[in-house]
């Protein structure tokens, strides 16, 4: 009897001992995305668990529907702010959007950002139709999530003030009133990409007529708030040329499909997470609204330069 119990606390502590080796970032353990360039499953938990060879951290962004202000702007985040996240051994970057591949293909485009290009430099691009790799991460489901009566644009239109979502408006309205003490850089990049494709508005920069690039930020001859970090009405600015430019204008394309919305991604929320090469997580957020997505600035501060 004694010898059994032996042996069984030898196995217990075996079993502990390997535990951290039998899986990665257990909430997304056996969850897969499809890669939109080789039309293979991709094991999420294996994802983050398996640095590129140029870096020993792995970023994955888990986005939303590819017309959603929250998929559109971490795309636009993710363009910018590649070259830091490097710097910070951040180097396997993946974007999974709750979208057929077309329509991935389709927002990746219209922002410029560059998607399966080589390892160690561009966002492996995935797609999850019907937002299963979100839920089992844990982002919020929106407004009457389990409401199968109620349609689900009535549920998004409930979200745009705060119902499920309460970090909407404050999102929003920070738009609209800039903040002195952050900066975020990465408008200005989207907004001059959007000026370059002949997104409207287009006046906001003065951008060289021959390279492309930026000579003058207009919001930065304001008046006192002009040297903020981030201006009043930029961000705003940039979302209005996301909505009327990106969203609406591709609205077929880009939009969820029946079985789509019924699996609840117009809705759903996004998030996204920084592991490292054990699969244990340095960052993680999970947006709580519309418009609410990550700071990448608080990721610069939290992960430091390699």
């Amino acid at each position: 009897m004694a010898a059994m119990h032996s042996y069984s606390l030898l196995f217990c502590a075996s079993a502990i001992l390997f535990l951290p080796l039998s899986w990665a970032y257990a909430p997304l353990a056996g969850v897969t995305a499809l890669s939109v360039k080789t039309s293979q499953g991709v094991d999420l938990s294996d994802f983050v668990d398996t640095p590129s060879s140029k870096g020993k951290k792995t970023m994955l962004v888990l986005g939303t529907y590819a017309a959603d202000f929250n998929a559109i702007e971490y795309a636009q985040r993710l363009r910018y702010y590649m070259p830091e996240l490097q710097k910070r051994g951040i180097s396997k970057i993946g974007l999974v959007l709750n979208c057929e591949p077309d329509a991935a293909k389709k927002l990746v485009d219209l922002v410029d950002l560059p998607c399966d290009v080589e390892e160690g430099y561009g966002v492996t691009l995935m797609v999850d139709p019907q937002g299963s790799a979100g839920r089992a991460f844990g982002v919020g489901k929106g407004w009457r999530p389990d409401d199968s009566d109620m349609s689900p644009y009535l549920k998004l239109f409930g979200m745009l003030f705060g119902l499920g979502a309460w970090a909407t408006l404050p999102a929003v309205i920070g738009g609209y009133i800039g903040n002195p003490f952050k900066p975020q850089p990465w408008i200005e990049d989207a907004i001059a990409v959007g000026q370059r494709k002949g997104r409207w508005p287009n006046t906001a920069l003065v951008l060289d007529e021959g390279s492309g690039k930026i000579v003058t930020n207009k919001f930065t001859e304001l008046p006192v708030v002009g040297s903020w970090p981030r201006r009043p009405l930029e961000l705003a600015t940039l979302r209005l040329q996301n909505m009327l430019d990106i969203s609406i204008k591709n609205w077929k394309e880009l939009a969820p499909n029946e079985d789509e919305l019924k699996a609840g991604v117009l809705t759903q929320l996004g998030g996204c997470i920084v592991c490292d090469d054990k699969g244990s997580a340095l960052f993680e957020w999970k947006d709580p609204g519309i418009c609410a997505v990550a700071n990448f600035e608080d990721i610069l501060e939290k992960i430091p330069i390699e």
